[in-house]
């Protein structure tokens, strides 16, 4: 199973946000043990490279946090066709719609998210970390 790890849930777990950080945490620890493939979005990973080095104000330290996170998930490229296709999709959140776009064009199963009303109107289908640990 493919499945694409919204941003938020990879900061809930690698800044153990409550109340999310521990079922995020499971989901990318059932992708460590090969239960599910993971993804991110290389622009989501721009993301998570700046938010955790502001919150840790620590580059070495965010860096090797992201580089472990590296050698369990994979990264999608985006292309201008993503870009273009995001403006299509009926979300609210450009971010959002082009991770959904993103997730489409890679044939991506589900797409794991604490902000599943976000996505509403998403090509992919649209599940919380806890209903997807059930299913693993």
């Amino acid at each position: 199973m493919k499945l694409l790890i919204d941003t938020n849930v990879i900061l809930d777990a690698l800044m153990h946000r409550e109340p999310w950080a521990d079922s995020a945490g499971e989901v990318l620890l059932a992708v460590a043990e090969e239960k599910a493939d993971g993804f991110v979005t290389a622009s989501s990973f721009t993301d998570l490279y700046y938010i955790l080095r502001k919150h840790t104000k620590d580059d070495e330290q965010t860096r090797q946090t992201l580089l472990g996170l590296l050698a369990v998930i994979n990264v999608l490229d985006v292309n201008g066709s993503d870009c273009e296709k995001a403006f299509e999709l009926p979300l609210g959140d450009y971010e959002d719609a082009l991770q959904a776009s993103c997730a489409k064009r890679h044939r991506v199963d589900h797409i794991v998210t604490r902000d599943e009303k976000h996505y509403e109107g998403s090509p992919v289908k649209i599940i919380s970390p806890k209903d997807i640990l059930k299913k693993l």
